[in-house]
């Protein structure tokens, strides 16, 4: 796994050294930028994704500790580099990952990439595994992807989902539309033992929110919010079974 990164630095000299050490030991960081003030840093920041940030603690015009409340909720891990012990406490105040003393130790520099490349991995190791089961658990939720990690449905607050090609527009009884990249079986095996019924090749219906039925050679039903799907005549038994 790649770790973006930039380093934050105001001197010249220290920059170079610390690029230098990084592209000859570290293969799995990937340098995107440099800034060597807080204004330049926050512009990389907020421009890039970031797994990791150099950070040296006195700057122009402020501090790493200033440029990090700026920063706010962050994603990325923070490597202190500077040339005073002083600011260890300061630095695991703000969770920083690892705090080298300049002049940087190459065997320290391994020690602290690897370092971040392990809660990487864990943290993405952790995503895959919630976001690639289809299982609700004994509360009844389930996690669908989103843009920047994983959003948590009730799942009796689903109305209903309809296939759209490899994804699924998921209604909610709230009036909420979300469009996921997983197919309907996914959704149909993740939510069949909540009372959920496939009655049609692009309709998974909460049973529990029919109201009404309509006849034909599949008919169709009516639901809360009075939204009408059709149910096709292969999977017609299947539904009126949650009736009997």
């Amino acid at each position: 796994m790649q770790l973006r990164t930039i380093i934050v630095e105001d001197e010249e000299t220290s920059r170079a050294i610390l690029r230098n050490y990084i592209a000859k030991y570290c293969p799995r960081v990937d340098l995107v930028g440099e800034a060597e003030n807080i204004e330049e840093a926050l512009t990389l920041i907020r421009n890039n994704t970031l797994d990791l940030v150099f950070l040296d603690v006195e700057m122009p015009r402020g501090n790493a500790f200033d440029l990090l409340e700026q920063v706010g909720d962050r994603t990325f891990e923070t490597v202190f580099v500077t040339a005073y012990n002083q600011y260890a406490v300061d630095a695991l105040n703000v969770h920083a990952s690892y705090y080298l003393l300049k002049p940087v130790s190459i065997d320290e520099l391994i020690k602290a990439v690897d370092y971040v490349a392990k809660i990487n991995e864990k943290e993405v190791a952790l995503e895959n595994r919630v976001l690639s089961t289809p299982d609700i658990g004994s509360k009844g939720k389930i996690t669908i992807p989103v843009q920047d990690g994983f959003e948590v449905l009730v799942a009796q607050e689903i109305l209903y989902c309809q296939a759209d090609d490899n994804y699924t527009l998921i209604f909610m009884e709230s009036g909420e539309k979300k469009l996921v990249s997983k197919t309907l079986k996914y959704f149909e095996e993740a939510l069949v033992s909540f009372g959920f019924a496939r009655i049609h090749k692009s309709y998974l219906v909460n049973v529990n929110e029919v109201v009404g039925y309509r006849k034909g050679k599949g008919g169709s039903v009516v639901l809360s919010s009075g939204k009408e799907v059709m149910v096709s005549a292969s999977q017609k038994a299947n539904l009126l079974a949650h009736f009997k």
